[in-house]
């Protein structure tokens, strides 16, 4: 069997994206996965008819690589309603998008989760929305913390919002993650919906791997070593190519390269069947009380009906970064708190720790890391990005393109 033009070593969104741009390019691609199937941290799992994506994931409809790469109307995603629920004081505040739902306009102003002028300045950042992407990525760089300081965002405001929105959405509930991907993030929720697909997260993942000739996925392939013409698999295979790119999490790429891990952010999901949902819409909730071990939590059947068999709700809650002994009952007990002694009947479905969920960027940071490596290896991952799914795919398609100019 002739050598493939390229390796692409990790089925995650940066591999698969790597991948479809090599193949659609004419170059004949061999993707090496680990795991059981395409997707890396992106997948789903059916258990007892529930949709269980692995971790608290959400899809930003506005990231720009998405929009190019993905069909969005065959995903037939489906959205949040803009803003959240903040749990503070014993109640639920809502703090809603008052240019989208204008009817949030009075809630908000008086959820009690920072000040008039806090909300206004918030108003004010949405301006990012008419942004270029790219733009947003340069700037100061700074954390979170210090731009939000740096803006006049008052304690209350940082604590009730915008630290469990960023715990949520970044896994960063110490807001050390760089400005330029707040600014980012921020950008794309103010642009877009968040959103899931209609059949959980794995269908992105799914619908790139179908854009694949034929045979180019091959799953238990865990690769021990990777060079610029080739790679040897744990079982002492050794497969050439002209080109070799590492698309893995930071960690694992770490392993097969000269990379230094810059670290990871961790998360911990617990899921939950009810006999009928404690929200009644799809909103996001927030822990604006910061009393743990809950950041966030959705009713993800209220977003999209086929998480859960009918007559059922499936419960999200996420715990950043959480961990794995007592967590079910700590969550159970905080949500007892919040949804009264029917959540004593939930029924644990499952628990998911995902210790390399994000990496764990700071300042200083370059949003847009160099492809190829002195070794001659490509390599792509959200660690070489933002770390987000837009930042994944934007990788992966960057090694392609850089693997397609070398070689003429």
């Amino acid at each position: 069997m002739a050598s493939p033009d390229a390796i692409v070593v990790g089925a995650g969104l940066a591999g698969l994206a790597c991948a479809v741009e090599l193949a659609e390019a004419g170059r004949t691609v061999a993707v090496l996965e680990a795991s059981d199937g395409p997707g890396g941290r992106v997948r789903t799992d059916d258990v007892e008819g529930f949709r269980l994506d692995r971790g608290f994931q959400i899809y930003l409809t506005a990231y720009p690589e998405g929009r190019r790469l993905l069909d969005y109307d065959a995903l037939d995603l489906r959205p949040f309603h803009p803003g959240a629920l903040v749990r503070h004081g014993g109640a639920f505040h809502r703090v809603g998008d008052p240019i989208r739902r204008p009817g949030d306009l009075l809630t908000t102003l008086r959820a009690p989760v920072g000040s008039i002028a806090d909300k206004l300045r918030t108003g004010w950042l949405w301006r990012l929305r008419f942004r270029d992407a790219s733009t947003l990525l340069t700037g100061m760089d700074v954390t979170t913390a210090d731009e939000l300081d740096r803006l006049g965002f008052g304690q209350a405001m940082v604590e009730r919002f915008w630290r469990p929105l960023f715990a949520g959405i970044q896994l960063d509930p110490d807001l050390e993650a760089p400005a330029r991907t707040f600014r980012f993030i921020f950008s794309m929720l103010a642009a877009g919906d968040a959103a899931v697909p209609a059949r959980g997260m794995q269908e992105i993942p799914d619908q790139l791997a179908a854009r694949l000739p034929d045979g180019a996925l091959r799953f238990g392939a865990r690769v021990s070593a990777a060079g610029p013409n080739g790679v040897i698999l744990e079982s002492g295979e050794r497969l050439e190519a002209r080109a070799v790119v590492v698309a893995t999490e930071a960690p694992e790429a770490a392993r097969l390269t000269s990379l230094d891990d810059p670290g990871s952010r961790g998360v911990t999901c617990v899921y939950f069947a009810a006999p009928e949902s404690p929200l009644g819409e799809p909103m996001l909730v927030l822990d604006g009380e910061g009393e743990g071990p809950v950041n966030n939590l959705a009713v993800m059947s209220d977003v999209a009906p086929a998480y859960a068999p009918p007559g059922r709700a499936l419960v999200a809650a996420a715990c950043v970064p959480g961990g794995r002994d007592g967590l079910e009952a700590a969550a159970r007990a905080q949500l007892r708190g919040w949804f009264g002694t029917a959540v004593d009947g939930w029924q644990h479905l499952r628990t998911y720790h995902i210790p390399h969920a994000q990496p764990a960027h700071r300042p200083p940071f370059t949003p847009v890391q160099p492809a190829r490596l002195p070794s001659g290896v490509y390599v792509a991952g959200d660690h070489r990005a933002t770390a987000s799914i837009n930042g994944a795919l934007a990788s992966g398609a960057r090694a392609a393109h850089a693997a397609l100019a070398d070689a003429g």
